[in-house]
């Protein structure tokens, strides 16, 4: 389960203070005004708050109007207050560096977009995400199969009593053979790994593995009251495969792979 919206923003004609703005990390459930401490995208101790709309609340806080690089410090921040509010709240989070000129602009834009956000909201309440790589040691993997392997075992049989010069098709047939079967033991231990964890979440998603080692990246939406459940699943299946595979098991984080809510700003009438 993905869901992707496109939401196309009205800015707000009204002043602002030239050097102000308002960036927003998340959007919650919420009809109270609450405070989340001064741990502020930007360095400055911004205090972390709502702006309340309905049964929705943006959590923001007061910014330069900048751009804000993505540079390791910044992009903590943005997701150190996204887990902390995700503590108390289900979160439908916001892409880094979401920034609006104005309350009233961001008012605008949950207007706006209402029924959007709390449809997509209620798909990701009261669940959370959990990340699985799984990593392999490529040589250990060739050895493993080249001692089970007869194919294997025949080809390298026959290039050690052939001739230095009579060997360059058998090698090339080894090497092909050696991939193909690095191949599907990896297959294997994905479609594995990957089926047992997906049984206990409500959704899951392959990204692309990074690097070399890494066989599996995946996610998990799991639903928070089973959270307990999906991590002796992870544990136990860590367990059977020890030796073999270093699994890297992180969470719980918000929705990211799960939620991809895209804002388009476009100027008022008034503003062109």
């Amino acid at each position: 389960m993905q869901e992707t919206r496109n939401v196309v923003v009205a800015e707000n004609s009204a002043s602002a203070p030239a050097s102000e703005a308002k960036y927003v990390y998340c959007i919650i459930e919420s009809k109270k005004p609450q405070s989340f401490g001064k741990v502020g995208v930007g360095g400055r101790g911004d205090e972390v708050y709502t702006i309340l709309h309905g049964d929705l609340a943006a959590v923001v806080s007061d910014t330069a109007i900048a751009i804000h690089d993505p540079t390791r410090e910044n992009v903590l921040g943005h997701e150190r207050v996204i887990e902390a509010v995700m503590e108390q709240h289900s979160v439908l989070p916001m892409s880094f560096g979401t920034v609006f000129r104005t309350k009233d602009d961001v008012v605008a834009f949950m207007n706006d977009t209402h029924d959007a956000l709390r449809d997509v909201i209620g798909q990701v309440r009261d669940k959370i995400e959990f990340g699985v790589q799984v990593n392999w040691d490529r040589d250990a993997v060739v050895r493993d199969i080249e001692a089970q392997s007869d194919e294997v075992t025949r080809l390298k049989t026959q290039i050690q009593r052939a001739t230095s010069g009579s060997t360059y098709f058998a090698r090339v047939q080894l090497g092909r053979l050696v991939e193909r079967l690095l191949s599907e033991r990896a297959d294997n231990y994905v479609r594995e790994i990957y089926d047992a964890l997906r049984a206990d979440a409500v959704a899951s998603k392959l990204n692309k593995p990074i690097g070399e080692r890494m066989i599996l990246n995946a996610a998990f939406l799991v639903e928070r009251a089973h959270s307990e459940r999906f991590d002796r699943r992870m544990h136990e299946i860590a367990r059977r495969y020890e030796g073999r595979l270093a699994f890297r098991y992180t969470g719980p984080w918000p929705p990211y792979n799960f939620v991809n809510v895209r804002l388009t700003l476009q100027q008022s009438a008034a503003r062109a």
